[in-house]
C-alpha cells in the first residue's frame, strides 16, 4: 500500500468535486424520493478485474457529506479486485449516501483505472531491473491523485512540476543554442539538491549530455537497438530513461535493454477508468 495521501490535499478537490455536484440546490432526486430518516447499508464493488486505488478519497466523499456515515474497507488501496470483489461498506442515512455515491466513484473510478493500467506494465517488465514512471500528463488539479494511483499500481513517480526538477526538452535545447549550453547555463543555476535531466533525440546528443555533466538523461522515442547502444556508451554514469510511445507491446523489448526507467504518459492521461458501482444491501 503506497503511503497515503495528505487531508490536506484531499479535502479541497473533493469538496470542490461535491460543490460541482449538489449544485445550488442540493440532490433534489435524492430528497424528493427517499424519507429524511431512511437509513441504508451499501456496498461498492469492482464490476471488473483491477488493483484499488483512491479509497481516502472515496471516504472524504462521504464523510464531508455525512460524518456519522460509518464505513469499513474490506480491500485496501493497492491490492487487487475481482468482479463481484466487495471494496468497502457504507452504511448511515441513506440521503447522505446517495447524494455523495457519485462523486466517491468517480474518483474512486479514475484512480483505480490508473493503478490498474501501471500494474499492467510493472507486470510486463517484470526481472528486468527496469521501473515504470508517470509524466506530468496529468487533469489539471488531479496530479496529486493521479501519481499516488501510478505508486498503488506499482510505479514510480517523475517529477510532480515545474519546480521539483529540471529537465531540458528539445524547445529549451533549441533556444539555448544546444545540448551543452542549456547545460551549463542550469548547473550554474541550479541548487546542489536540484538534479538535471536532459532530453535527447540520437545518440551523438547522449555523449554530449554526459560529456556535460547530465544526472539523468531521457532517452526520446529511441528503438531497442539504440536504446541498448545508449546504455553501453553511458556505462553507468547517468540515469537512463526511456520514453515516447511505449505501449504494453513494446515495454518489454524496450526494458530488456537496460535503461532504469520507462516513462508512459498514457497512465495518466488515457488510462480507462475502472468499473466500480455502489449499491443497496438488503440484510
Amino acid at each position: 500500500m503506497p503511503e497515503p495521501l495528505s487531508s490536506l490535499i484531499i479535502e479541497p478537490a473533493v469538496r470542490a468535486a461535491l460543490t460541482e455536484d449538489l449544485g445550488r440546490a442540493g440532490d433534489v432526486t435524492t430528497e424528493a424520493t427517499v424519507p429524511a430518516d431512511k437509513t441504508a447499508h451499501a456496498v461498492i464493488a469492482a464490476r471488473a478485474s483491477g488493483r484499488i486505488a483512491g479509497l481516502d478519497v472515496a471516504r472524504c466523499a462521504f464523510r464531508l457529506v455525512d460524518p456519522s456515515l460509518k464505513i469499513a474497507v474490506a480491500l485496501r488501496d493497492g491490492t487487487d479486485a475481482k468482479p463481484g470483489d466487495a471494496i468497502c461498506h457504507i452504511e448511515g442515512n441513506a440521503r447522505s449516501l446517495l447524494s455523495a455515491e457519485r462523486v466517491a466513484l468517480n474518483f474512486m473510478g479514475h484512480m483505480s483505472g490508473i493503478a490498474t493500467a501501471t500494474a499492467a506494465f510493472v507486470e510486463a517488465i517484470e526481472g528486468t531491473g527496469a521501473r515504470i514512471t508517470c509524466t506530468r500528463k496529468t487533469t489539471p488539479n488531479l496530479r496529486a491523485f493521479e501519481k499516488y494511483a501510478v505508486r498503488a499500481g506499482g510505479g514510480v513517480n517523475h517529477r510532480f512540476g515545474l519546480d521539483d526538477g529540471i529537465l531540458i526538452k528539445d524547445n529549451h535545447i533549441a533556444v539555448a543554442g544546444g545540448v551543452t549550453a542549456a547545460l551549463e547555463a542550469a548547473k550554474a543555476r541550479a541548487g546542489h539538491m536540484l538534479r538535471i535531466e536532459i532530453e535527447v533525440d540520437t545518440l551523438d546528443q547522449l555523449e554530449e549530455a554526459l560529456n556535460g555533466g547530465a544526472h539523468a538523461v531521457l532517452l526520446d522515442n529511441m528503438d531497442p537497438d539504440t536504446l541498448r547502444k545508449a546504455v553501453e556508451i553511458n556505462k553507468g554514469r547517468a540515469t537512463l530513461e526511456a520514453s515516447g510511445g511505449i505501449t504494453l507491446e513494446t515495454v518489454r523489448a524496450k526494458a530488456e535493454t537496460g535503461v532504469d526507467l520507462l516513462s508512459v504518459g498514457w497512465l495518466t492521461h488515457s488510462a480507462p477508468s475502472l468499473d466500480l458501482g455502489l449499491d443497496i444491501v438488503f440484510d
